[in-house]
């Protein structure tokens, strides 16, 4: 599937495969046009299973001229089964794509790796992007691995942990006072006065959008070259939402699975929710807002993509909620409760929303559902400040057994005892060498 084209999504306006954004004609967003495929299905599955245990496996369906080769292996992140999450759901079978496992704990390295070797392809000697936090550690990070300078942009108040982890790569990072939105308008005017930079998620972002096709393409030969029947991922501008869809769809239409595109639900967070809203009115007009919520990596309060993940999400039955702070937070405690992943505020609000999904009734018993857990819990720890005790105890024993008193107190087991005596007359203990 060789990639042939830019194309505007509103007009189909073919443009030449270049660093442009924005149909010339109706200033609707470009995507990268494939050639139909012309490869034997069996052949195809089987230059896939040779490919590297990364997301270039893939290599197929993604829009490069040269071999796709980057620094930081990327993608190929588990699939874990999750059980117990879905038998506190009461669902049949759940199963969690876990994308903490990337280099730089998110989903961003994969769009940063497409974006990245496009740009060199392309002769940029510069990486930079608007940032709510997880691209810019990616940027930051795949820039550094390529020997090139970084430039990220990022709001004022975004979370501590995921500025330290930017600037621990070299990159030079422009603090913006103000919202995501004022800071991707701000690079907008950078990216035309700076013509040897990329900014992967402007200048380049038909290409970096591409990276996220291949979440779908590793959940479906994950599952043992099938579908989900339905997949529940987080919208913040709307792209890796549909983008999710288009891998299906590729698959699909390529001869590698059979069936059609998964029921699709999106999750946003209440306070900044403007495609939840959109979809709830029965419109595909996201009018903009102002993000109050502690989900910072989805706050983005004018989405680029919104009108057409409400579009998907109604196309193909699904829905897109909006969960509260609160919801957020539960959402994080469950997912690490119940199968060992803790992830940031945006896989909360994945997990929150397809909690509310089962408690609706919305999601049949027999159905496989994929959630997509797309960042590392270390980048928001903030958020699960206060959300459990730590007790502190004197060094001693008998406070242990005050706190934490056994099954049956009072009826220590007989090798409890001994053990006991043998600690208090200096026996050895544990861990240390005879």
């Amino acid at each position: 599937m060789p990639a042939d084209a830019l194309k505007c999504k509103e007009c189909s306006t073919e443009y030449p495969l270049e660093a442009r954004f924005v149909c010339e004609r109706c200033f609707g967003p470009l995507e990268v046009s494939y050639a139909a495929p012309n490869s034997d299905p069996a052949e195809l599955k089987r230059r896939i299973q040779a490919g590297p245990h990364t997301m270039w496996r893939y290599a197929d369906f993604l829009p490069l001229e040269g071999p796709a080769r980057s620094a930081l292996p990327t993608g190929w992140t588990p699939l874990v089964k999750a059980d117990r999450l879905a038998a506190k759901l009461g669902l049949k079978e759940i199963w969690i794509k876990n994308e903490t496992a990337n280099p730089t704990h998110s989903f961003k390295d994969r769009v940063v790796s497409v974006a990245l070797a496009r740009a060199k392809e392309l002769g940029f000697d510069t990486l930079a992007c608007a940032s709510t936090g997880n691209l810019a550690n990616a940027v930051a990070a795949h820039a550094a691995a390529a020997g090139m300078p970084a430039y990220v942009l990022i709001p004022h108040d975004l979370e501590e942990q995921k500025i330290l982890a930017t600037g621990a790569y070299g990159a030079q990072i422009v603090a913006v006072t103000g919202n995501y939105d004022d800071v991707n308008r701000l690079c907008t005017q950078v990216s035309g006065e700076r013509p040897g930079w990329a900014f992967v998620n402007i200048n380049m972002r038909p290409y970096y959008a591409e990276g996220s096709k291949t979440l779908a393409f590793e959940t479906v030969e994950q599952l043992g070259w099938e579908l989900p029947d339905r997949v529940v991922g987080p919208i913040a501008s709307g792209s890796q939402f549909t983008k999710l869809a288009r891998g299906f769809q590729e698959f699909i239409d390529a001869g590698l699975v059979e069936g059609e595109i998964p029921t699709m639900n999106g999750a946003q967070a209440l306070g900044c929710s403007p495609v939840a809203t959109a979809f709830a009115a029965g419109t595909d007009v996201c009018k903009p807002v102002k993000p109050d919520t502690i989900a910072k990596s989805l706050a983005i309060g004018n989405p680029a993509d919104g009108p057409y993940a409400v579009e998907l999400a109604q196309r193909t039955g699904g829905s897109i909620d909006s969960v509260t702070d609160d919801e957020i937070r539960a959402g994080i405690r469950l997912l690490a409760e119940t199968t060992g992943i803790f992830t940031e505020t945006a896989g909360g609000v994945t997990i929150a929303t397809l909690a509310k999904l089962a408690a609706r009734g919305d999601i049949g018993t027999d159905e496989r559902v994929v959630a997509m857990v797309t960042g590392d819990g270390l980048k928001t720890i903030d958020a699960v400040r206060d959300t459990f005790e730590v007790t502190t105890i004197p060094a001693s024993l008998d406070a242990f057994d005050e706190h934490f008193a056994p099954v049956g107190v009072g009826e220590a087991s007989p090798s409890g005892l001994a053990s006991r005596g043998a600690i208090a007359h200096g026996a050895i203990l544990p861990g240390e060498v005879a």
